[in-house]
C-alpha cells in the first residue's frame, strides 16, 4: 500500500500511531513503511508533536471540600446508627416488669428517645447532602467551564500544518524536519538527527524552485527548533527544500549556496 498517494489514511494512521492504539502487524507495518518512506516519518513527528501538547491541559485534582463533608457525614451517621443498637440491645436486655410502671416508664421514654435521635441524625443527613450536591454541582460547573476554555485556547494556539517536509542526508538518514504554519506564518525547523556543524560554520536553508536560482530561506541557529518568519508565497510550488554548509552567518541569498548541501527533501502539501 502506497500511504503517500493517500493522505487521508496517512494521517488516521499517524495520528492511532502517536495515540498508541495502532497495534499488532499494523503498527509494525507502519513502523517499517516509517523507516523507509520520509513522509510517513513526518506524519507520525507531526501527530507526536500535537499529542505531546495536551498533556499541559491536565492539571493536578485536589478533593473537593464537599467530599470531605460527605466522608465526615457517612463516619457520623454510622456511629449514631452504632449508638442507637446498642441503646435498643441495652433495653432489650433490661428486665421487663409490667406491674412496675418505673421500669415499663424508663423503658418507654429510652425508646423515644432513641426514636428521636435517630429522627434527627436523619434530617440532618438529608440536609447536608442537599447542600453538599448543590456544591459539588457548582463546583464541577466551574471546573468544566475553566477547563473547556483552557482547551478552546489551547486549540486556537495549535499551528496549522500545510506543508512538511523531511530533509534527509545522503544515506536517507532524517536529519531536520520542517512544518509550515499557514495560520501564523512561520516556517519550523526541529533538528531529528545528530548533526552538529563546528563553530565557525553555520547551515542555511534554501528553497529550490522549479524556475530560477536557490533562495535562502534563513540561517539555522543552534537551537532543536528553530522559527522562521515566512508567507505562503515562499513555500508556495517549491518542490524541494535543502541545507548547505556555509561560513558563519551564511552566505547572500542572491548568489546561492557556496558549500556542499548536506540535507534534501521534498516538499509536501498536506490535503488534509
Amino acid at each position: 500500500m502506497n500511504l503517500i498517494q493517500n493522505p487521508e489514511l496517512l494521517d488516521r494512521l499517524a495520528a492511532s500511531y502517536a495515540l498508541g492504539t495502532l497495534r499488532g502487524k499494523t503498527r509494525n507495518r507502519f513502523e517499517a513503511m516509517a523507516r523507509e518512506q520520509a513522509p510517513v516519518r513526518a506524519a507520525a513527528l507531526i501527530w507526536q508533536a500535537r499529542l505531546s501538547s495536551m498533556a499541559e491541559l491536565q492539571h493536578a485534582a485536589q478533593p473537593a471540600p464537599a467530599v470531605w463533608t460527605r466522608i465526615a457525614n457517612l463516619v457520623r451517621g454510622e456511629q449514631v446508627s452504632k449508638s442507637m443498637q446498642a441503646t435498643r440491645a441495652a433495653a432489650a436486655a433490661a428486665p421487663a416488669s409490667v406491674t412496675s410502671s418505673g421500669g415499663w416508664l424508663s423503658s418507654l421514654l429510652l425508646w423515644r428517645s432513641a426514636t428521636a435521635l435517630g429522627v434527627a441524625a436523619t434530617v440532618a443527613a438529608l440536609v447536608v447532602g442537599v447542600n453538599m450536591r448543590e456544591q459539588l454541582g457548582q463546583q464541577i460547573t466551574q471546573r468544566m467551564g475553566g477547563e473547556i476554555a483552557a482547551l478552546r485556547t489551547q486549540l486556537q494556539a495549535t499551528p496549522q500544518i500545510e506543508y512538511v517536509a523531511v530533509l534527509s542526508d545522503d544515506k536517507s538518514a532524517a536529519s531536520i524536519l520542517v512544518t509550515f504554519d499557514a495560520k501564523n506564518r512561520k516556517l519550523v525547523l526541529q533538528r531529528v538527527g545528530g548533526y552538529a556543524e563546528a563553530g565557525d560554520k553555520s547551515l542555511q536553508l534554501w528553497a529550490l524552485p522549479p524556475a530560477g536560482g536557490p533562495r535562502s530561506l534563513g540561517v539555522l541557529g543552534a537551537d532543536k527548533v528553530l522559527n522562521f518568519a515566512a508567507a505562503e508565497g515562499d513555500v508556495r510550488e517549491v518542490p524541494t527544500l535543502a541545507i548547505s554548509l556555509e561560513p558563519k552567518g551564511g552566505v547572500p541569498s542572491a548568489g546561492g549556496p557556496t558549500g556542499p548541501v548536506l540535507f534534501k527533501g521534498a516538499l509536501i502539501q498536506k490535503v488534509l
